[in-house]
């Protein structure tokens, strides 16, 4: 099936974030076949060159590329707002409690509803996601999933230390139901498996070792984890990996820091982690809302570009404060102008690091990210709600650029107006009730 969709197109096609990297075509034509953009141009030359094909008009909005989230926590969607806390506090009263909830398989399959929901809400359409410690969990999140249509990278969360007993596990345990995911739910369709120790605090070397063993399985897995995201945590690493030269190598000395690699937060690093990360072709996941709700610090962007670290955002949820990447491109925006030293963040970049960025850091700038020819249309369709101010907003821009400085300073999930993964508009799933039905108001 071919249709050509009319719209007002903002993109950021370049392979690195710059100032001027925006791309704009005010009455754009793509044509879209079983999913992929065939064909880009002018609409009248779109028209004129496919006389016969439908059209579906979505002037009157912003098409942007689906956003793409690179570090997201699915079991955490229901303790978002934890303020107050520090992370390793955070954890031990919010987020582990409520992870260990995960254990009930009905209550698990909730959780996802409700997270994948928070996800198409906001617009984005692919995630790297920080799964559950629980198998049956990880399970229903793929499940939901696949049902939803979104593009998801997740995986078992293992830890072996200083967790709640009930989140621990053995590396030989992680690595049998690690691989059974993996044969399950690896490349099926839209969903991949990322190999996800939670962070070396919680993690021996023995479970690392584990990890580096799962990813052999496999030649494509993902890897992710956390890295220097708060002054404690990078001491108490320390303390348990003597011989380390620095956090970073914990990974680094089992393998897991490759060009598949993700590692979120980074707040701290040092020069030769920085280097590593960039030698490995690893990327690095940006949470600003949940540095600064956490009090963790202020991200050194400036240095991984420096030293040719890609960076891309993630929320963070349920540390970070929503699910929505303008929100974070905002954040992010913000906390570059407090920032000795700090990178003058551009819309363009913004835009970049909320999409195109995210694409390339999950090995997917061949598929999404951006709406060039050849990638998958995978895109969302901003339309403020009339007489809001992000609409009075965009109906005086000065030109392009500050529409999309207005987008990101105003606009929340709310304004986001329909959703396309492929082509084919993804909408939220149902609620569940307490026994595992959908709710009545879902039923109606």
């Amino acid at each position: 099936m071919v249709t050509i969709y009319r719209a007002t197109v903002l993109d950021t096609p370049g392979d690195l974030p710059t100032a001027d990297g925006l791309r704009v075509s005010e009455d754009c034509g793509l044509v879209v076949k079983d999913g992929t953009i065939t064909f880009r141009d002018d609409f009248p030359a779109v028209r004129a060159a496919f006389p016969d094909e439908q059209v579906v008009d979505l002037r009157g909005g912003v098409l942007l590329p689906g956003f793409v989230d690179t570090h997201v926590h699915y079991p955490q969607v229901r303790v978002v707002g934890g303020l107050g806390r520090p992370l390793l506090d955070w954890l031990r009263e919010c987020a582990l409690p409520e992870e260990l909830a995960l254990s009930d398989p009905v209550y698990a399959r909730g959780v996802a509803r409700d997270f994948l929901a928070g996800l198409v809400h906001a617009g984005t359409t692919t995630a790297l996601v920080f799964g559950s410690h629980f198998p049956d969990a990880v399970d229903a999140l793929f499940a939901e999933a696949e049902t939803v249509g979104l593009r998801i990278t997740a995986g078992l969360v293992v830890s072996d230390r200083l967790l709640a007993p009930g989140l621990h596990t053995t590396p030989a345990t992680a690595l049998r139901e690690g691989k059974a995911l993996v044969d399950r739910w690896h490349g099926r369709g839209r969903l991949r498996y990322a190999v996800s120790p939670r962070f070396s605090l919680s993690a021996s070397d023995a479970m690392l070792e584990s990890c580096a063993a799962l990813m052999e399985t496999a030649p494509d897995l993902w890897f992710t984890s956390h890295l220097n995201e708060n002054l404690d945590e990078i001491e108490h690493v320390r303390r348990l990996f003597p011989s380390a030269e620095n956090y970073l190598s914990t990974y680094g000395r089992h393998g897991l820091v490759t060009g598949r690699s993700v590692l979120a937060h980074d707040v701290h690093p040092s020069a030769a982690e920085l280097e590593m990360l960039a030698g490995a072709g690893a990327a690095v996941a940006h949470c600003p809302s949940s540095n600064s709700a956490l009090g963790s610090g202020l991200f050194p962007l400036r240095a991984h570009l420096d030293a040719g670290v890609r960076v891309a955002l993630g929320t963070d949820v349920g540390a970070g404060t929503g699910f929505s990447l303008l929100k974070e491109g905002l954040q992010a925006y913000f906390v570059q102008q407090l920032l000795d030293g700090g990178v003058a963040l551009t819309p363009a970049h913004l835009l970049h690091l909320a999409t195109r960025s995210g694409a390339l850091a999950l090995g997917l700038g061949d598929q999404v990210g951006d709406l060039s020819v050849g990638r998958q249309f995978d895109a969302v369709r901003l339309h403020p709600q009339p007489g809001s101010t992000l609409d009075v907003a965009l109906r005086h821009p000065k030109d392009a650029t500050d529409a999309l400085a207005k987008i990101f300073t105003l606009g929340t999930p709310a304004d986001i107006d329909v959703v396309r993964v492929a082509g084919q508009v993804v909408t939220a799933p149902a609620q569940l009730s307490l026994d595992g039905s959908l709710s009545p108001m879902e039923t109606r």
